[in-house]
């Protein structure tokens, strides 16, 4: 079969949406928990099914977190409890303090307030005129300024506590809890009162595993490859439909469109790849890269973010190649997508462009800045577009064809870097304990 044609099933194949609904069934797909391993094999079928061989699951070692009950109250001057929800990491302890908001919790709004002995409040979004502020650099830098505790104030409608981990597969410096607009409406007014809020966790991490699943499409005797891959555990709290259940949904859809052509129809391998443990610390693709001849890898597509809205945004990470790829898939289908090429830390490509391999993240947005359901009790299938998945596998798969006739340039440690310092990333991934250690500043 021809690409064409292939892709031509693509649009009205099914199954990727109905592996999608299966995996937004289970339980939870928390990192370290029976339902991320029931998740795994989900993906694993998927693979086989779409004909790719050599499907191979592989275990890794992981700090299980699990979540308990919180408890936070508005001790003065009146006491009022409010629903709070624990982050990934967030160690069992109580604290007590004065409420103090810190806005976005950008690095200058922290400098500016005084933390010591208090409790963060801190938004989930963005400053319209910066980029995306992560909250592991907000919740770093507080505790840094002497914060005891932490408070994610979610900017999204719905009565919804937003989740996301402190750190990344070891407990916190701290406590942090995730409220709702409205909550963090309240806790705002008080806070400009000077109320004083009590904050009680229970958690527990204990020592796990987790895995990744891999096969490859393609000519077996081919000396390129490309990699795709998409993270399939989500929170516990949702069904984790949209972050990232769409992702790796498109990943299952190109496997099978690829799983329809020859071998000789591609100039490279394509490895897929579904990797667990994203949310708490790219611990599945950071196992993956360490278990790949990267010396064969000529780029990464990392499917985070794709699938889940209609216009589709490439994050290219400084590499020009990938940009001039990307230009090309677009004219040739007269599909728009949108190119950003600031690097980010923030998801599975990491890894491999710590390691120099140019790497591109397919994503897509609501337009509006943060994360909109995601990290959410609201992420659930329902939110999901098949038409979506079905448009945005297609455009991966040319992108993927593309790259596997094309050379791109390795991406230089200084120019990343250097793009790291520009955008002021630098203090927050210290904040947050992942600035590279072999970087300078």
């Amino acid at each position: 079969m021809n690409l064409d044609a292939t892709l031509g099933r693509t649009w009205r194949d099914e199954a990727p949406y109905r592996f999608l609904r299966a995996l937004c069934e289970l339980d939870d797909r928390m990192a370290g928990h029976d339902g991320e391993r029931r998740a795994a094999s989900l993906v694993a079928d998927a693979f086989r099914d779409a004909g790719v061989r050599d499907v191979t699951r592989q275990s890794f070692p992981l700090t299980t977190w699990t979540r308990g009950s919180t408890t936070l109250r508005v001790t003065d001057p009146l006491d009022r409890e409010f629903e709070g929800l624990a982050l990934p990491y967030s160690p069992s302890a109580t604290v007590e303090g004065q409420l103090v908001d810190v806005g976005h919790g950008t690095v200058a709004e922290i400098g500016d307030a005084d933390l010591d002995g208090g409790v963060a409040l801190a938004r989930t979004d963005s400053p319209d005129d910066g980029r995306f502020v992560h909250r592991m650099e907000s919740f770093g830098h507080a505790i840094d300024a002497g914060a005891e505790a932490f408070l994610f104030r979610n900017h999204v409608d719905g009565q919804l506590p937003p989740t996301g981990s402190l750190r990344f597969d070891e407990p916190a410096r701290g406590p942090g809890v995730g409220v709702s607009k409205e909550t963090g409406a309240w806790l705002a007014d008080y806070a400009s009162r000077d109320a004083t809020v009590r904050v009680d966790v229970d958690a527990s991490t204990t020592d796990g595993e987790s895995e990744y699943v891999h096969g490859v499409l393609g000519p077996a005797d081919a000396d390129r490859e490309v990699v795709v891959l998409a993270h399939f555990d989500a929170h516990d709290v949702a069904e984790g439909a949209l972050d990232n259940g769409c992702g790796i949904a498109v990943v299952v859809a190109l496997a099978r469109a690829f799983g329809r052509l020859d071998d000789d129809a591609l100039d490279a391998r394509v490895r897929v790849a579904g990797v667990g443990a994203e949310e708490v610390g790219l611990r599945g693709s950071h196992a993956l890269v360490e278990g790949l001849d990267l010396d064969d890898v000529t780029a990464v597509v990392n499917v985070d973010g794709a699938g889940r809205h209609r216009d589709m945004t490439a994050m290219t990470h400084t590499s020009t190649g990938l940009e001039r790829a990307l230009d090309a898939v677009g004219s040739r289908v007269d599909h728009p997508i949108d190119v950003d090429a600031d690097p980010h830390p923030w998801s599975d490509h990491w890894p491999f462009l710590r390691a120099g391999v140019p790497a591109v993240q397919l994503y897509s947005d609501s337009g509006e800045r943060g994360r909109g359901w995601g990290h959410t009790a609201a992420d659930t299938f329902d939110k999901t577009d098949s038409r979506t998945i079905r448009e945005h596998a297609m455009l991966a798969t040319l992108l993927v064809r593309e790259l596997s006739t094309t050379d791109v340039d390795r991406v230089e440690d200084d120019v990343l870097r250097d793009g790291m310092i520009e955008q002021g990333y630098d203090s927050g991934m210290v904040a947050a304990g992942i600035w590279p250690t072999a970087w300078s500043r």
